[in-house]
């Protein structure tokens, strides 16, 4: 066996306390070259940043404000681009040090390598404290002062209800619509978007055209002018009108607009409105849809009846026509007024469209065009033949099991200025049910829920989950319910939100 002689790695003395060191370029320790050089110097160990708080962004010099969550790579960026020095070390790792959010102060470990001698490389980490300076932005300091508005953006419809506005709610939340807007104003039968700038109300204009059909016109008002420079300051103001027809209206036209869509019937339901009205008739299943530009062309297109003109009535029987279409199947229905229930035997035969979905027993909600009082022209002119009895809408459920029923979930809504707008007693019992059918709505059209934001309720998934639940003690159907994989977990930052996300008092 070949004896290795072990080998053992040279060691020489450094030049400055003579401790036993591998040899280097500097012939020196570490902690010597650290005593004799600093690579930090240069690089400011505190520093101020600028923090907008009305609405929580960040100033990067010179003039850009910037919206930075706080341990973010964006106020990472920000932090690092205010010390002066970095360009002549090499960065070699920098990150957060956890401080108290309400302390107003930012730390940061920094890394750096810079060369000192000749081939010798020294790495070195230090701290950095930022002061974070309250300073109000430009936009926020428009807003805050009076009469600083650009442009208004003015929603109004024609209607004698706010489900509309309850659904045009949630989509401007979901999509973030009203980020640019400086107020949200409640005004009789609408509402009021006020921008700073023309072209964030040029935008919500084009975002409302996109979800539903929608007509609008512009005007602007001279504030001030400048003779010598030929420069004016002006006011825009936007009107948008929705569409009048909603989801169930009934809805009538003329021969000769049946006929360009389709050869549908002059008498339909409205099935759902997007950005065009989709509408049905319940006798043949036929469909069309009505973009606003149809629509407002010649406004012949008309609603008879709405949600308030609803009755109720009792299933008899059902007899299935045809295969299923969609979610729909057409069937002879026969319903009784729940006036007549075992009072007299008053039964009609109605075609309808919902033959799936109900059976024997259940309610159902219809137009009883029989004893409905309507004042319309295209109604009028329909040939009685064309005309049914009763059109039926929708499945009803009973009222006292839906009172008993808690939903696991809640909708946000808009930070309003109601102004003057004050509700009166009545007003705001009609409003409350108004968001209880929107409510309904959502909880039975899964397609409606497509376009919705829909959050946990955790007390009432608690309370659910703890108790016991008696709704199916004396009734074996069970009420629609939103599923809970549809639900969004609810991020919230502080607990000043929640007052705001079951308030009815949305439109």
């Amino acid at each position: 066996m070949e004896y290795v002689p072990e080998t053992r790695q040279q060691l020489i003395l450094c030049c400055e306390c003579g401790t036993a060191i591998p040899p280097n370029p500097a012939n020196m320790c570490v902690n010597c070259v650290r005593s004799m050089v600093d690579i930090t110097e240069g690089i400011p160990k505190q520093a101020t940043v600028h923090w907008c708080k009305n609405c929580e962004r960040y100033l990067q010099p010179p003039a850009t404000w910037l919206a930075c969550d706080l341990e973010s790579r964006e106020l990472l960026a920000l932090c690092l681009k205010k010390l002066r020095g970095l360009t002549k070390v090499r960065l070699i790792d920098a990150g957060f040090i956890w401080t108290e959010p309400h302390s107003r102060r930012i730390k940061i470990k920094l890394t750096i390598q810079k060369e000192v001698f000749a081939a010798t490389i020294l790495q070195q980490s230090f701290e950095v404290e930022y002061v974070v300076a309250s300073m109000m932005c430009p936009d926020c300091t428009k807003v805050m002062a009076q009469n600083t508005w650009k442009a208004m953006v003015q929603v109004r419809q024609k209607v004698d209800h706010q489900r509309t506005f309850f659904y045009l709610e949630q989509l401007i939340l979901k999509h973030n619509a009203h980020q640019d807007t400086i107020n949200i104003k409640e005004v009789k039968g609408g509402l009021d978007f006020h921008f700073a700038q023309r072209a964030h109300a040029i935008k919500m204009v084009d975002f409302l055209a996109s979800m539903v059909p929608t007509r609008s016109k512009t005007s602007e008002q001279l504030i001030s002018s400048d003779i010598h420079s030929g420069t004016s300051n002006y006011k825009f103001t936007y009107s948008v009108e929705l569409i009048p027809i909603c989801k169930d209206d009934l809805v009538a036209m003329p021969k000769k607009a049946a006929n360009s869509l389709g050869q549908i019937a002059p008498l339909v339901l409205c099935t759902r409105v997007g950005n065009a009205v989709h509408l049905i008739d319940p006798k043949t299943l036929q469909t069309a849809s009505v973009t606003g530009q149809v629509f407002w062309r010649d406004e012949t297109i008309t609603p008879v009846c709405s949600m308030r003109d609803l009755k109720e009535f009792y299933v008899l029987d059902v007899d299935i026509l045809g295969p299923r279409h969609g979610r729909y199947a057409l069937a002879d229905i026969t319903v009784q007024r729940m006036a007549d229930v075992g009072k007299n035997d008053n039964e009609i035969i109605v075609r309808s469209h919902l033959g799936n979905l109900l059976s024997f027993g259940d309610t159902v909600l219809g137009y009883d065009l029989m004893s409905a009082n309507i004042n319309n022209d295209n109604f009028e002119s329909l040939n009685p033949d064309d005309v049914p009895s009763v059109v039926l809408v929708k499945k009803s459920y009973p009222e006292r099991r839906r009172k008993r029923k808690q939903r696991n979930w809640r909708l946000k809504t808009l930070d309003k200025d109601e102004g003057d707008l004050a509700p009166k007693k009545q007003d705001q019992e009609k409003l409350d049910a108004d968001f209880e059918t929107f409510l309904r709505d959502l909880e039975e059209d899964p397609e409606l829920r497509q376009n919705i934001n829909l959050y946990k309720d955790t007390s009432a998934i608690e309370r659910a989950n703890g108790g016991m639940d008696d709704d199916n003690m004396d009734d074996d159907e069970e009420l629609p319910e939103v599923p809970l994989e549809e639900l969004l977990d609810d991020l919230r930052i502080g607990g000043d939100d929640d007052e705001d996300y079951d308030d009815p008092m949305a439109m």
